[in-house]
């Protein structure tokens, strides 16, 4: 492993939000940034972009899409037209001007909680209602899509599913079958699928990511994926996201989007997505490296000091969802957690009903400050 998360003194020096919601004396495990130090080839992009003074509009350029098809087909075998990929600023604004294109105001889309928070928001913002089908849990089997509740849902009328792929927060890597089954039901009626895909580069090793549009001609059909650079390499403050179609239908609603969704791309998330994706991979795979490491001493830890939380570990990502409900920390532990403990989590409830009790930990950070949050929190526990 060639990677280490910044010390705390340093990460204390960065302006974004994980660094400036909380006085210093909380851990801040909650919003999905990570502690590592930028990669260098992103690095070097943005610098020498600075110094040749290139800080103007986005252009009629289009190596970002290139980029990202070449990364695609290298790392997950999905061969993607760069003439069917657009940029935009970001991938909540991928799901709402995506969801706007595909349903009417007042139609149901399909969300499935414990789910990323924001997507009980960005439905209403496209014009929709949310229709609520959670997730299947099985003490055995883990995490998995309720497909039989999904078709209801279309039976009845939904015209839209915001599938989250991998899942947030709990690391679910959705099978290939499952994608396929999903595909097949939103053929048959005539539904469309908006798969939020940030985190697939996230895939640990001992999972394997399948890209929704890949699955099918179904899926090619009636679905639209969002993908960014932002969350694998901690770019999120520099505004660059991909709307990706994979056939004629969805390729011609999306080239009815407004000119200004796409020119509203960062020029700067547009050369450290470029610089990502044609040459970020040897750091990824270091972050990788260090998270799954993290996920296991995450396993230790709790075994150890806390073993009344229970937890599973994820296939994706660097996010630990937690459920605290035999330690009787009430709904939202993480309330505890921050008053108590000084430790920052984002709060279960956030993630909708099924997240009563539980809250979710980032664990991309060091060894030495996973191990300190969870010492904080045995500390409390009754």
């Amino acid at each position: 492993m060639t990677i280490a998360a910044d010390p705390l003194e340093r990460l204390r020096t960065r302006t974004s939000e994980k660094w400036r919601a909380y006085p210093d004396d909380v851990l801040p495990l909650f919003v999905a940034e990570m502690d590592y130090p930028l990669a260098e080839p992103i690095a070097v992009a943005l610098i020498d972009a600075v110094k040749r003074s290139d800080t103007g509009y986005v252009g009629p350029d289009r190596h970002v899409q290139s980029a990202f098809a070449a990364y695609a087909s290298s790392t997950w075998g999905w061969e993607v037209d760069p003439q069917r990929v657009t940029t935009t600023t970001d991938v909540s604004v991928v799901i709402v001007e995506s969801l706007r294109l595909v349903i009417r105001p007042g139609d149901r889309v399909i969300i499935t909680p414990p789910v990323y928070p924001p997507f009980f928001g960005m439905v209403p913002e496209a014009g929709g209602v949310v229709e609520e089908v959670p997730l299947r849990f099985d003490d055995g089997a883990g995490w998995s899509l309720d497909l039989a509740g999904i078709e209801r849902a279309f039976a009845s009328g939904a015209r839209a599913f915001l599938l989250c792929n991998p899942h947030n927060p709990v690391g679910l890597v959705h099978t290939a079958a499952e994608l396929a089954a999903v595909a097949e039901l939103a053929a048959r009626y005539d539904a469309v699928v908006v798969s939020d895909e940030v985190h697939a580069p996230l895939t640990h090793s001992d999972a394997a990511f399948t890209p929704f549009l890949s699955v099918s001609d179904a899926a090619r059909e009636h679905g639209i994926a969002a993908h960014a650079a932002s969350k694998a390499w901690n770019l999120a403050g520099l505004k660059c996201a991909l709307f990706v179609a994979a056939g004629d239908r969805m390729s011609d609603l999306l080239s009815g989007l407004p000119y200004e969704v796409e020119v509203r791309t960062s020029l700067f998330g547009r050369i450290a997505s470029e610089a990502a994706y044609t040459a970020g991979g040897p750091w990824l795979d270091d972050v990788l490296e260090a998270v799954e490491a993290n996920r296991a001493l995450l396993t230790t830890l709790l075994a150890q000091y806390l073993p009344e939380v229970r937890y599973r570990e994820p296939r994706a990502s660097y996010l630990a969802w937690l459920d605290f409900r035999e330690l009787g920390w009430g709904d939202d532990p993480s309330a505890v957690a921050l008053d108590q403990a000084r430790v920052a989590l984002l709060p279960g409830p956030d993630f909708g009903s099924p997240g009563a009790g539980f809250a979710r930990l980032n664990f991309a950070c060091s060894p030495s400050v996973l191990t300190e949050a969870i010492l904080r929190l045995a500390a409390v526990a009754p």
